[in-house]
């Protein structure tokens, strides 16, 4: 099964602020490094397709025209209310979503090794999630992967005397991983919000529990191996919470990606010697230390749960996720992230049926997320290095770290497929068959709620006909730190260095959380020409977030 294309997402009125300038400025610094990295790492079909992806999303408001289209951007992430009271839904109204996500708990752990032009990476992450409805959930993904890294240098010529440069590196990579999401409702009191606190407990203990086996599972062999590892597991289920089997795990995970990231950096070099060279005319370079300008990261992921209880049983769900992100800044941190995402869920044994006799598929749910952060916060990415003397050998080291506060805007458009008609329209839209393949365009809840023009496509009058579409805002706080060690090799031709590691290693630990803010909004059913007024979404604010 193949994955969308995600373009343009137009701006809502009001929207195009002095977030969305400090958003594209930013965001551009991806678009800058990726044309040079693409071009010289990947494929040239996906090459194409990447940078075709990143163009639209980079001019969002532009109509996604491409990279010289020029436009300044996308929305500038705002709630999109002018901020009073929103009136009260419809008593019963059908189209309120039953829930919407409280907070999130993200703890990310990434090792990336390089053997000459070679990467190769792993990472954990695990999720935890509080939902308005009482329930959490705890998702936990392991993933690997492997690629190629390229970097060019040059002199920057004011600074020719003090050693200036300047560097672009960049990387592409294709990984997979696999894990699961365990679902924590057991505790049922009649309300929402006890009910959280207990589900809380019971998901932070399992957490816990997980940590323990995982100790237990990574014990190196030896003598009495199994007895120990047997009391080590004896110990670690004492830590698991009470909880009734059939809940815990319900989801396995399975994921594919393909990143490309690179970075820009500026640095000081350091010689000794008139001219930088001893009385024999050899050079003399001492070292250097640099410092990040830019860094950016596009990510494709399509990611398979396949729910085996809970309420999802029995259903088989893919997600396809791009994301464009950039960070910026020496020492005053900047970030900023914008994410397109499609979810489609199927009957898993009808699908698995359809999959072996060459049949087509019949969705029976779709989901539109689209979500932007921009974020800012004090932190510092700087990396040292020295030549081996005679040698064209470096050794360097790098680190940094940091915290950003952010704001995260996210919508979302969520449809029944409930009769045969609807479930092909969609099916065709994300296989691109027909008129309005899901590669033209990616209709946004915003734009769903909106009356439809006269060329709006079939999915867009199907959103706004019998969507559910919601607006949320999230403060965020993220952690992070780096470091890095690797022995490179350069080789210089007058400006220019083409330089590569033979061996390198780095760890990104990074803890972010984001907390409901702002009125949570849901769109009402359309009304007299066609319009669907947002209202206060009473769903979601009847519990809050415990922190």
């Amino acid at each position: 099964m193949t994955g969308t294309r995600c373009a343009h997402t137009a701006p809502r009125r009001g929207e195009r602020g002095q977030g969305g300038v400090e958003y594209v400025a930013l965001i551009g610094v991806v678009a800058a490094i990726v044309g040079a990295i693409l071009a010289l790492t990947v494929p040239d079909d996906t090459s194409v397709a990447l940078k075709d992806a990143v163009c639209r999303i980079v001019n969002a408001g532009d109509g996604g025209k491409g990279c010289d289209s020029g436009g300044d951007g996308g929305d500038g992430g705002g709630g999109g209310d002018d901020g009073g009271p929103l009136p009260p839904p419809p008593p019963g109204d059908p189209f309120q979503p039953a829930k919407c996500l409280l907070s999130q708990d993200q703890t990310k752990t990434t090792v990336v090794v390089q053997i000459l032009f070679i990467k190769i990476s792993s990472s954990e992450q695990i999720k935890l999630q509080q939902w308005s409805d009482g329930t959490v959930t705890l998702e936990r993904v392991t993933e690997s992967g492997g690629g190629v890294t390229a970097s060019i240098s040059a002199g920057i010529p004011g600074l020719k005397e003090w050693g200036g440069s300047a560097s672009l590196s960049g990387s592409y990579m294709k990984g997979s991983g696999s894990g699961g999401q365990w679902l924590f409702n057991g505790n049922k009191t009649g309300d929402s919000q006890k009910d959280l606190e207990l589900n809380l407990e019971d998901a932070k203990q399992f957490t816990e529990y997980l940590k323990a086996q995982s100790e237990c599972n990574s014990r190196p062999a030896g003598p009495r191996s199994s007895e120990l590892g047997m009391i080590c597991g004896y110990h670690a289920d004492k830590k698991k919470p009470d909880l009734p089997p059939e809940k815990a795990p319900d989801v396995d995970i399975t994921k594919t990606s393909t990143e490309v990231s690179g970075g820009v950096s500026f640095g000081k070099g350091f010689k000794k010697g008139k001219g930088g060279k001893d009385k024999d005319g050899k050079p003399t370079d001492l070292g250097n230390i640099s410092g990040e300008f830019g860094s950016g990261t596009m990510t494709e992921d399509v990611v398979v749960m396949r729910a085996n209880t809970g309420p999802d049983a029995g259903k088989i769900t893919f997600v396809y996720t791009f994301s464009v992100d950039a960070k910026g800044g020496e020492l005053a941190q900047g970030k900023a992230t914008r994410m397109q995402q499609v979810s489609v869920t199927y009957d898993a044994a009808t699908f698995d049926q359809e999959e072996k006799d060459g049949k087509e598929h019949r969705p029976e749910k779709l989901v539109i997320t689209t979500s932007q952060e921009n974020g800012e916060g004090a932190g510092v990415q700087v990396g040292a290095g020295a030549n081996v003397p005679g040698t064209p050998v470096t050794i360097d080291v790098g680190g940094g770290g940091g915290n950003i506060k952010s704001q995260i805007h996210t919508e979302s458009a969520e449809v029944v497929l409930d009769n045969d008609a609807d479930s092909k329209l969609v099916e065709d839209w994300l296989r691109g068959r027909g008129d309005f393949p899901a590669s033209d365009v990616l209709p946004t809840p915003s734009d769903a709620a909106e009356v439809p023009g006269s060329d709006a496509g079939p999915l867009e009058r199907l959103l706004h006909d019998k969507g559910k579409l919601s607006r949320l805002d999230y403060n965020a706080n993220t952690d992070w730190w780096n470091a890095s060690l690797g022995i490179g090799f350069g080789i210089s031709a007058g400006q220019l260095t083409a330089g590569f590691k033979l061996f390198g290693i780095d760890i990104t630990h990074e803890e972010k959380n984001q907390t409901i803010t702002g009125n949570p909004s849901y769109a009402t059913g359309p009304k007299n020409g066609g319009a669907r007024p947002w209202v206060e979404w009473t769903n979601c604010t009847k519990t809050k977030p415990i922190t």
